[in-house]
């Protein structure tokens, strides 16, 4: 027979092994309406990374007069009154939601971000309790952004909602321009609440009509994360639907990264990420801005992410009256003439080799087994070459051709296991008005030497 005290300490450690195991059997539970793990964040960013090419839709009052949006106003280049004016002649008369999307779906973009409402405050769609809006407050006279999100999903396009956090216009947000301050956080907090209840209603509406497959915020330099309440805003967003993508301008607590105009020089760091440029100078439209990029010009930007990577956020600015500037058309329609013409080294590509084994952009196949070659000018011998790739190429061919490719090896020798340089040779009659796209079928998973150097093995 056991002492009594003995008795008490067996009972007390089997308490403490069940307690355990208790603690252990409730972590291993999921949460209900739980964010996204990080391997989950893998799976619910497959749509977005194999996507590649997005449009961006800057569309306001600021069209009317072609002024910088919000921005004008804001930098006291033009009074708030007067930058409000324009509302009255947003018409939407010639606005075709269905020609929009059907010019996005032939541009090659897989999706596409309009601004449900930029800085200024101003909602393209019936925002309720009278906020100011397309239906209650310009000659449009109704819902803009309901028919075009319809339109978009009729082409099979995923959906992008651009919503700006600071609204300089409203009467409880802190900011009002860069100079004149309504009121500091910490003095009125009330104002501050009330701004966002007014937010987060926003929100609320938007979900609840549009159902996003993603959130592109804007404006978050003005306050912190805690201000904002960044956590309460992704609960809000995540609820019901775990799935949905959020860009990083929640104080950085998205799922991608927004560089913008800055083309990155290097490869970012983050698994996803997304450029925004313009096709001129200006996000909205504005006619005095004719400095657009060239169709080749816009194309090599793409090629860039595309070899790094990412995605390529496209902006076209829209008129008031709805209509889409035809040098912006022009350049979407070029872009889908190429990408047509090359989707199987675009969409669900990698991104590609360093320069060291090919002096121009390339990307790689899911399967890392087929290497694409982007090749931007006709080569001064009709030959392109390629070193330092340890596979055996099986097959080269230009891609929406199909035309197959001679090839040969030098420098390789028996006795080194330095594997040469590989010439191809690309008739002219194969080359593209932009990029002719090879692609390499080869014997495995792409491997590359990476010794320094060549050296003597045997001799």
């Amino acid at each position: 027979m056991k002492p009594p005290i003995l008795n008490l300490v067996i009972m007390l450690r089997k308490d403490r092994i069940l307690l355990l195991c208790l603690c252990f059997l409730f972590l291993q539970l999921p949460a209900q309406n739980a964010e996204p793990s990080s391997t989950d964040n893998s799976a619910k960013m497959e749509w977005f990374a194999n996507a590649k090419l997005g449009i961006f839709i800057h569309w306001g009052i600021y069209a009317v007069n072609g002024i910088p949006e919000s921005w004008s106003f804001f930098n006291e280049t033009i009074s708030h009154e007067d930058y409000l004016k324009q509302a009255d002649a947003f018409t939407a008369k010639n606005y075709r939601p269905q020609d929009w999307a059907a010019l996005i779906r032939e541009s090659g973009a897989q999706y596409a971000v309009i601004t449900s409402k930029h800085h200024d405050g101003f909602a393209l769609w019936d925002s309720k309790d009278k906020v100011f809006n397309a239906k209650r407050h310009s000659p449009a006279g109704r819902d803009l952004l309901t028919p075009f999100v319809e339109a978009l999903r009729e082409e099979d396009l995923k959906v992008g909602l651009y919503y700006s956090l600071p609204d300089w216009s409203f009467e409880d947000y802190t900011d009002f321009t860069r100079i004149q301050k309504r009121y500091a956080i910490e003095e009125e907090p009330k104002r501050w609440k009330a701004f966002q209840k007014y937010m987060n209603a926003q929100l609320v509406e938007l979900k609840k009509a549009f159902d996003p497959d993603l959130w592109w915020f804007d404006g978050d330099w003005e306050h912190t994360a805690e201000e904002w309440d960044v956590a309460g805003i992704r609960e809000l967003l995540f609820k019901d639907r775990p799935d949905v993508i959020l860009n990083s301008r929640l104080n950085g607590q998205g799922d991608y990264e927004t560089p913008e105009i800055g083309v990155p020089v290097y490869k970012p760091q983050a698994d996803f990420w997304e450029l925004c440029v313009t096709m001129n100078d200006s996000w909205g439209y504005q006619q005095n801005d004719r400095n657009y990029k060239s169709s080749q010009q816009i194309i090599d930007l793409f090629v860039d992410c595309l070899h790094k990577g990412g995605n390529l956020l496209l902006d076209i600015g829209p008129k008031a009256d709805g209509s889409i500037p035809e040098a912006q058309q022009e350049i979407l329609k070029d872009l889908g003439r190429w990408t047509s013409k090359h989707k199987e080294a675009i969409y669900g590509s990698k991104s590609g080799i360093p320069f060291e084994h090919f002096m121009g952009p390339t990307t790689l196949s899911p399967d890392n087994r087929t290497l694409y070659v982007f090749v931007r000018d006709v080569p001064k011998d009709g030959k392109i070459f390629l070193k330092g790739i340890n596979n055996k190429i099986h097959r080269a061919y230009v891609v929406g051709r199909g035309t197959l490719l001679t090839q040969k090896t030098f420098y390789k020798v028996y006795w080194n296991k330095y594997p040469g340089v590989t010439y191809i040779d690309i008739p002219e009659s194969e080359i593209d008005e932009e990029y002719t796209v090879i692609g390499l079928v080869l014997d495995g998973e792409i491997s590359l030497f990476k010794e320094e150097t060549g050296a003597v093995e045997s001799n």
